[in-house]
């Protein structure tokens, strides 16, 4: 007796809810991990003083560090994208030699990237004014350590291991609090505070106690180098590098212009401000690796996929408007309760969210393979961190425009975003 196909709708039932039951694990462990590490900088912040300018130049040389590191963050999203492709597949042979062709790529690239930021890091340092040679050479020891630290743990995004990422996360930020508070306040200088952030990488040493659960070597290296991963390498390299312009970017167009007090408060407040997308970053983490390996997307799908979208943006907003009724309260705590400092936490929280929601929607691009608009993301990312190098010689303009400019973005890229639900058919249908 033949028995009725199933229900493509009714088995996706499971996964869709195990796909929420990782996005809240993993918020939550965020949520500590940002917790311990807002503690970190408190203490940073006190033993540092006010008056050097030494905070600030802590908060925006972590942000050079990051630019620097672009290269691998860009490949690492092309490789998590790949690899959910076949995670999802079932077909656990091509997996095994997915695995293996994107190790050996993934470590050519960080070979190359750290012989990129070797030869980078002195005359970008000095464009961006960070003012002392001992900080710039602190910068490349974390370039180098973040990168081959990401080689190890993209491959565990990749095979969705998110309870054992968010482990590692947890384990970092308590390395580099212990690191941060005992050197800061032996030798209270930026230096330190700075190499905190190499010393935390340290945590995915844990990932040697779950060797035996990655897939199994193969004999057969599947190389990903074919032209549909080149197309994802172009398109992440457009969403992973207008994320940065647009979420970052802002804070070395700072420490080029900004006097040192000015760095302080600036940094100070962004440093509250920007958590606001970070604290339910994981949410799209997991919604970007579940739409990366489904090609089609039924009616359950998209509801709960648009359910996760909806309660991102909620965070966002009542975050924000959490973190402009507490926002003297919080600096008094991270130390730098001035009122130049509470005066920039209403523009740059109002920027975070827009930043937010264009994370969300060039993710969810990126996830359905709509090339066009994550590129289109990227263009005006770049065009963003542009204007604010072109405008932002001063804390008021830089504060005026920013909210500005990052509305603007997400109207354009929101409005192509609708016309492309609109057009797509759901696989229900089809």
């Amino acid at each position: 007796m033949n028995q009725p196909p199933p229900n493509p709708q009714v088995s996706a039932r499971p996964l869709m809810s195990k796909l929420w039951q990782s996005g809240i694990i993993l918020s939550a462990a965020n949520f500590l991990t940002l917790a311990i590490g807002y503690g970190f900088q408190t203490i940073v912040s006190r033993q540092l003083g006010g008056t050097s300018g030494d905070y600030g130049l802590v908060l925006t040389t972590i942000v050079f560090i990051g630019f620097l590191g672009l290269p691998l963050a860009i490949a690492s999203q092309a490789v998590t994208h790949y690899i959910a492709r076949f995670h999802f597949s079932g077909d656990d042979a091509r997996l095994h030699g997915m695995l293996a062709g994107c190790r050996k790529f993934l470590l050519h690239i960080t070979i190359a990237g750290s012989l990129i930021a070797i030869v980078l890091v002195e005359p970008l340092g000095h464009y961006f004014n960070v003012p002392r040679t001992s900080l710039t050479l602190i910068a490349l020891l974390c370039v180098l350590t973040g990168l081959w630290g990401s080689y190890l743990s993209v491959l565990c995004q990749g095979l969705g291991w998110f309870k054992r990422l968010a482990l590692i996360a947890l384990l970092a930020t308590i390395l580099r609090f212990l690191f941060g508070a005992i050197t800061t306040r032996i030798w209270p200088v930026a230096e330190w505070a700075v190499a905190a952030s190499a010393v935390m990488v340290l945590a995915n040493l844990v990932l040697f106690f779950w060797r035996k659960d990655f897939p199994r070597r193969t004999g057969v290296v599947v190389s990903p180098w074919n032209s549909e991963f080149a197309q994802f390498l172009v398109v992440s390299a457009a969403c992973v590098g207008g994320g940065w312009f647009f979420s970052q970017g802002d804070q070395l167009v700072a420490n080029k212009f900004f006097s040192k007090a000015d760095i302080d408060a600036y940094g100070s407040a962004g440093l509250l401000a920007r958590t606001l997308p970070v604290i339910s970053g994981p949410l799209l983490s997991v919604l970007f690796t579940h739409r990366s390996g489904r090609e089609h997307h039924h009616d359950d799908d998209l509801q709960e996929q648009l359910k996760l979208i909806g309660l991102y943006a909620f965070a966002l907003i009542f975050g924000a408007a959490g973190l402009f009724m507490l926002k003297d309260f919080a600096l008094h705590i991270l130390g730098r309760n001035t009122p130049q400092a509470a005066g920039m936490i209403a523009p740059l929280s109002i920027t975070m969210i827009f930043v937010g929601l264009l994370q969300a929607l060039a993710l969810w691009a990126l996830a359905s393979r709509w090339l066009k608009i994550s590129l289109f993301y990227g263009a005006l990312g770049l065009g963003y961190w542009l204007t604010l190098l072109f405008l932002g010689k001063n804390p008021v303009t830089l504060l005026h425009t920013m909210p500005i400019f990052a509305a603007i973005a997400f109207g354009l890229l929101f409005s192509t975003w609708l016309i492309a639900m609109w057009r797509q058919k759901p696989a229900s249908q089809s």
